[in-house]
């Protein structure tokens, strides 16, 4: 969780919503990323899709079968669509997001019996940090 709370860092330095992603295989990171929707003009550009296009594109295969996704928020409805379609094999996510979130907020994808593939889900590591940094953004932005 650490290289993707890094990654959200980048994120929030960059004017973007300080989301980070990884994508791990075999204890190794295949890939990073951060959100990036209003730097690549993509609205879907969010730490989660951006990280698996990179791990699929690295691995050479459009099913990550056996990876694990690491994501300091709570993925979306989008996101967690492309999470299942990838077969990632576990997904771990630090906050909560009542608001967008789509696993245990929300659409709550990996439950409906359309989902192609559900992932073992983990939740709670590095929430402290990572709602700290989404707290600290929006602050900012508030003023």
């Amino acid at each position: 969780m650490a290289a993707a709370l890094a990654e959200a860092e980048t994120a929030a330095r960059a004017g973007e919503v300080p989301v980070g992603a990884v994508v791990v295989r075999d204890g190794r990171i295949v890939a990073r990323a951060h959100n990036a929707p209003r730097t690549l003009h993509d609205p879907t550009a969010h730490a989660e899709m951006l990280a698996i296009r990179r791990a699929a594109e690295a691995l050479g295969d459009e099913r990550l079968e056996g990876c694990e996704l690491w994501v300091t928020l709570e993925p979306c409805a989008m996101c967690a669509g492309a999470i299942a379609h990838a077969r990632i094999a576990r997904l771990y996510y630090a906050a909560a997001d009542p608001k967008g979130g789509a696993v245990e907020h929300g659409a709550r994808v990996f439950e409906q019996k359309q989902c192609l593939h559900r992932p073992d889900v983990y939740s709670g590591m590095g929430e402290t940090e990572a709602a700290e940094l989404l707290r600290e953004f929006f602050r900012e932005r508030r003023g």
